[in-house]
């Protein structure tokens, strides 16, 4: 199923991460094996995800980006394989053209772009050709040099003038308005004081008319705030990020714990859309029997 028929169910989303690389802050590692990464994307399948985000370059604060052609060599076997296993649609994370096109080849139908569009002007006229989805992220800096000393008078504000001429960036390379989603860039040139903020004030987001996607899991605001050092021990304080994003506007949550965030966000969701659901007595009786 595609993204956009994923958003016409009018639900929220889960994304489920699946890095490839040897140096991303919670799993890298992990998955660089071929068959243990396919494996781990059917997983995320399985426990209920609805996009699987495929990356192969790390974008933790300070990293360095992998030359191209080994982010190529990381992620098109993955994609490759994993598209003829899942049913689900699989996006590519990556701010190249390059690695874009070729994801795009292997089965990737949704581009994942930290930078918006700044930093590969050819990304822009490749997905607006390839009629697919894009994310847009807000980034201040690079990864490089993002967590250093951020800055802002007023954070969701900066962060929706950024996005809005983002978009407009992409519409006038020929993506269309409704193949844009966006991303406020939890921990991307940010404090904790930041992130929380922007949690806080999600709804503002919604001015831009556009599905919203929200990528806290694991992140070091977290741990900051809960005292978690190892990024594995973050898992709880994630969900209930997740579920006031959800409470406050995303349409999408990306995630590393799927089976999990998938409970918390449709319990979000039900509250947050008021569904009736314990007035259907037949319902009830089927839960409490």
């Amino acid at each position: 199923m595609l993204l956009d028929e994923l958003l016409a169910e009018q639900r929220i989303l889960i994304m489920g991460i699946l890095n490839v690389t040897p140096d991303s802050f919670s799993d890298g590692g992990l998955y660089i094996d071929l068959d243990k990464a396919v494996a781990h994307g059917a997983s995320l399948e399985a426990d209920g995800a609805d996009i699987i985000d495929v990356g192969g370059t790390s974008t933790k604060p300070y990293s360095e980006p992998a030359p191209v052609e080994e982010e190529i060599k990381r992620v098109i076997p993955v994609i490759k394989k994993l598209s003829q296993r899942v049913s689900i649609p699989i996006s590519i994370d990556t701010t190249r053209a390059a690695v874009a096109n070729r994801a795009i080849e292997a089965g990737a139908v949704i581009v994942n772009d930290i930078s918006a569009l700044r930093l590969d002007p050819a990304l822009g006229s490749l997905v607006a050709d390839a009629d697919l989805p894009i994310i847009l992220m807000h980034m201040q800096g690079t990864p490089q040099t993002m967590q250093i000393n951020p800055h802002y008078d007023d954070v969701m504000g900066e962060i929706i003038d950024f996005l809005s001429d983002s978009i407009n960036l992409a519409v006038s390379k020929g993506i269309g308005r409704e193949n844009i989603i966006i991303d406020p860039g939890i921990g991307f040139g940010k404090t904790t004081g930041h992130n929380l903020t922007i949690i806080k004030e999600l709804a503002r987001l919604n001015s831009l008319e556009l599905p919203i996607l929200i990528g806290a899991s694991r992140k070091a605001f977290i741990g900051e705030v809960l005292e978690k050092k190892e990024p594995a021990q973050r898992d709880i304080g994630s969900l209930a990020v997740a579920a006031v994003s959800v409470m406050n506007g995303a349409s999408i949550v990306r995630v590393h714990d799927v089976k999990q965030s998938v409970e918390i966000v449709r319990m979000a969701e039900a509250i947050r859309n008021r569904h009736l659901i314990m007035h259907d007595e037949t319902r009830l009786n089927k839960i409490f029997k």
